[in-house]
């Protein structure tokens, strides 16, 4: 569906329906596109576990975090 700035003022409920349902929508300005309305994509507040691992096993660790942590502990201990 395609739908221009001022048709969507007149029927917003009509097309959050059809985003509803599915529908992907083209929002134009004077005929010329420049949003896309979709529906939006869930996802999910969990990652399983196996994958969790599998991610942080691919991924080295920032080799100078710990040098960085040991400056920050350095001036919070100094500052005591």
């Amino acid at each position: 569906m395609e739908i221009g700035v001022r048709d969507l003022r007149n029927r917003t409920s009509q097309v959050v329906d059809a985003v509803r349902a599915g529908e992907r929508v083209i929002l134009t300005v004077h005929g010329e596109a420049v949003a896309d309305i979709v529906p939006h994509a869930r996802r999910s507040r969990w990652v399983p576990g196996d994958l969790l691992r599998r991610g942080l096993a691919e991924r080295a660790a920032d080799p100078g975090l710990s040098d960085d942590l040991d400056v920050l502990a350095g001036q919070t201990l100094d500052e005591l």
